[in-house]
């Protein structure tokens, strides 16, 4: 159950009325309130400072401790968003990152703004920023998640520990998600983690995280989250192997880069392999047509970013030579992701709603196939909230053209 109204229900009604008069489209500022505890503010105004107030007026009403925190760079500047928040909300913790694309509960959407806030009753977090990731060691990520679970564990007691999940944000263009991933996964024990890289809307320049105050790039967000509220961690996505192979034969694996498959220039092997031209390569024809690698048995997305002049292909994960690449056939998503979401709905019993973690290529995709709207209905109709990504966390897994995501059931249910 979940309850939504526009931020500006209690102004005076000339104010709402003299909104109405304006020709300009409504604008989507909202907050949802879910059975579960959490909420959701949005909107598309790129005024800062107001939905900072917005948010400490709603963290007030609930109680909330920790908020995440979704933007578009081209919608607010992360850095005013942070000194928004510094300002108007002192108490209040939060972590956040630029976007590819969000999902609000109205559905997907571009350009806006969007906050999960935390109530403290339900929630416990313990949260940490990590700098420089481009020169730090692996060993120190998993010390620092080692020493956030000691946090947790002294603030909840052993017991709530166990009902423990973890979140990460990276930076999307960091090139650095597959041993971050892997090194926050080996701190956690058996931990949960699912997570997103962080985006700037297509651009591929530069993405922000914002963390108590701190903006950075190059980073990562660790959190771990203790809850009394049941949970269910899933990932999904639609794409199944063919037997056309490409074989990495030359590369450039520190910046993504595929020079070559199959001793052929790498543009004119991918598109002679899809059918098509390669001059007429776009990220829409990436999305289309995503190449897998199988890892201990199973199949993983490895996204193509771009083409470049010289016919060379950066990658959204990490690629070396030798890399044998399958071409992948897409599935039905609009079924396949219903699909995953009754087996979740089914596993706790109710889903309440839904944090997720959508690949931007996932987006591209069901705008080349039409079932754009469909997506966003069934994310709507099923409460899912978050953004779209550079790539996806589950587990020990770096991934691309995934959802993943974090399902909260019904409490009252569950008891």
């Amino acid at each position: 159950m979940k309850t939504t109204m526009p931020f500006d229900a209690a102004r005076p009604t000339r104010t709402r009325q003299r909104r109405r008069k304006c020709r300009r489209r409504q604008l989507a500022s909202s907050r949802t309130r879910y059975a579960c505890g959490l909420s959701a503010l949005t909107t598309d105004e790129p005024d800062a400072n107001a939905f900072a107030r917005a948010i400490a007026a709603e963290a007030a009403a609930i109680d909330a401790g920790f908020a995440l925190l979704f933007f578009s760079q081209s919608l607010v500047d992360a850095a005013a968003l942070s000194q928004a928040l510094t300002e108007h909300a002192p108490a209040l913790a939060y972590a956040g990152c630029s976007t590819a694309g969000e999902i609000t509960p109205q559905g997907l959407e571009d350009g806006h703004i969007l906050a999960l806030l935390l109530p403290s009753a339900s929630f416990a977090t313990a949260s940490i920023m990590v700098d420089n990731l481009s020169s730090s060691g692996m060993d120190r990520i998993t010390g620092e998640v080692a020493a956030l679970r000691r946090s947790l564990r002294g603030r909840v007691g052993h017991g709530r520990a166990k009902d423990t999940f973890a979140l990460c944000f990276i930076d999307g263009l960091s090139y650095a998600e597959e041993a971050v991933t892997s090194a926050i996964h080996w701190g956690l024990d058996d931990i949960p983690l699912i997570g997103g890289s962080a985006g700037d809307d297509l651009k591929f320049e530069t993405t922000t995280l914002i963390s108590n105050g701190k903006v950075a790039s190059d980073s990562a967000i660790i959190m771990l989250i203790a809850t009394e509220i049941p949970f269910h961690v899933f990932k999904t996505d639609n794409f199944i192997p063919t037997d056309e192979k490409l074989v990495v034969t030359a590369s450039d694996p520190d910046h993504r880069i595929v020079r070559e498959f199959n001793a052929v220039n790498a543009a004119e092997e991918y598109a002679a392999s899809v059918g098509i031209l390669p001059h007429t390569l776009t990220p829409l024809s990436f999305a289309s047509h995503p190449v897998v690698v199988k890892v201990g048995g199973e199949y993983y997305c490895r996204s193509i970013q771009r083409m470049h002049a010289d016919g060379s292909l950066s990658f959204f994960c990490a690629i070396d030579d030798g890399v044998v690449l399958s071409i992948a056939q897409p599935k039905n998503m609009v079924e396949a992701t219903r699909a995953a979401l009754s087996d979740v709905r089914e596993r706790l019993g109710g889903i309440d709603m839904i944090l997720g973690f959508d690949c931007v290529l996932r987006r591209l995709d069901a705008r080349n196939r039409q079932v754009f709207r469909d997506i966003s209905e069934l994310y709507r109709v099923n409460n899912v909230i978050g953004f779209g990504t550079y790539g996806e966390q589950y587990r020990s897994m770096h991934l691309n053209q995934t959802f993943t995501g974090i399902a909260f059931g019904d409490r009252l249910a569950a008891e």
